[in-house]
């Protein structure tokens, strides 16, 4: 039986959603009248190097975009990049990134494959590692790959013209990255790639390598990186400025209140699943000033929470946050943590497992953001002795009831 897709109106008007580049439009246009008449899926495809253990909402702008073509009816293709992930994408680095083992790169993409799930249709999901055809190629097909583009070429783009000019050491194996994205096009036969803004060179790269290897170009579209909590860099586990999607509700609730107002519209355009008509909504709100953008905040905070648990985790999570923030209320239940005699502070909050070293204590404790019973603790080296159970409070969520050693 003929498949049958939404009108090429509607489809534009989905996939056109928080969208930066859709290059060319036409063939888009040309790709998708082609699928509605055949009834045949376009194939749309996304990399992701499993570079770190854990996914973020930053990584989820594209496998969002990814499910709204599954919602269209078209075949997603995720490439794991077991091999690409071993060459690091030089994309806007001013250094060449250190490289990662092939057993850590496999360890990070196993956890990747199940958080993927959280947001796309299985059934409509093909999972592939580059290392499937990487591994197997010869010298003389990686030859013939590195034969289809000029070290000129290459050089046009700004990161490494960059690197060149200041006479930055660019690695051989950098080149590669480019041209193996590019491949992975060709073994998949993409129709459609997706990207953030800084893989658009890589993306049009691929377009030129398919031509080499006797087939039509894909579509690139490229959509916004996303602003950490801080509202200035990009998310990223590296800066402290991320929402992990395997975070607690009260977590992801709590983070969510910190963004900056004027993120407040990007974040529901671009990492959650609000209609079309509610985004024009919001969008009037917040440039009349209708309403409070700290309600709209709470909304997407609960809309988050709920998307990665559920309503009820997520109406749970914004009561604890008001009573931690609003009633100003310590709450019931939190872990308690016995402290040896005579321990100092710094040390506590690692042990209590508030931090993941000294360093990040450490960083805590100068930001003035932890106190002992309501009082501020500025010396890292203060001895904690108590006879008596009192709280420690981290930031402006993390509580630990401090016991005495009995």
């Amino acid at each position: 039986m003929k498949k049958k897709f939404p009108p090429l109106k509607e489809q534009l008007e989905v996939i056109g959603r928080g969208t930066v580049d859709l290059l060319p439009r036409d063939e888009l246009k040309n790709k998708l009248e082609r699928s509605i008449k055949s009834g045949k899926s376009l194939r749309i495809k996304q990399g992701f190097d499993p570079t770190a253990p854990d996914i973020h909402l930053g990584h989820t702008v594209g496998i969002r975009k990814l499910r709204q073509f599954q919602d269209l009816g078209h075949q997603v293709v995720v490439i794991i990049g077991d091999y690409t992930g071993m060459v690091g994408d030089p994309s806007e680095k001013s250094a060449t990134r250190p490289r990662l083992s092939h057993e850590e790169i496999k360890r990070n993409a196993k956890t990747y494959q199940e958080q993927f799930f959280k947001i796309l249709d299985p059934k409509k999901t093909e999972m592939v590692y580059n290392g499937q055809w990487f591994s197997k190629m010869r010298f003389d097909e990686i030859m013939e790959l590195a034969s289809k583009f000029t070290v000129a070429r290459m050089l046009e783009r700004d990161d490494f013209a960059k690197r060149y000019e200041s006479q930055q050491p660019i690695s051989i194996h950098e080149f590669f990255y480019p041209l193996m994205q590019g491949y992975d096009s060709v073994m998949v036969k993409a129709d459609v790639e997706i990207g953030a803004t800084e893989q658009k060179f890589n993306l049009i790269i691929a377009r030129q390598i398919q031509k080499e290897y006797g087939m039509e170009s894909q579509v690139v579209l490229t959509l916004p990186v996303l602003a950490g909590i801080d509202g200035v860099q990009r998310m990223s586990k590296s800066t402290g400025n991320y929402i992990g999607i395997d975070e607690p509700p009260q977590e992801m609730y709590g983070k969510t209140m910190r963004i900056p107002d004027e993120q407040i519209y990007p974040y529901f355009e671009l990492i959650t699943d609000v209609g079309l008509d509610e985004l024009k909504q919001i969008r009037r709100q917040l440039d009349t000033k209708s309403v409070n953008p700290r309600d709209l905040k709470r909304r997407l905070a609960r809309t988050i929470a709920a998307m990665y648990h559920s309503e009820k985790a997520a109406k749970e999570a914004e009561a604890y946050f008001d009573q931690i923030h609003i009633k100003k209320e310590v709450p019931e239940e939190i872990p308690e943590f016995v402290i040896p005699e005579d321990e100092r502070l710094i040390n506590i909050v690692v042990l209590s497992g508030n931090a993941a070293s000294l360093s990040e204590a450490r960083r805590l404790i100068k930001q003035k953001a932890v106190s002992i019973d309501g009082e501020t603790v500025h010396d890292e080296l203060h001895e904690v002795i108590i006879k008596e159970p009192v709280i420690l409070k981290i930031g402006k969520r993390k509580f630990v009831r401090l016991m005495p050693k009995q």
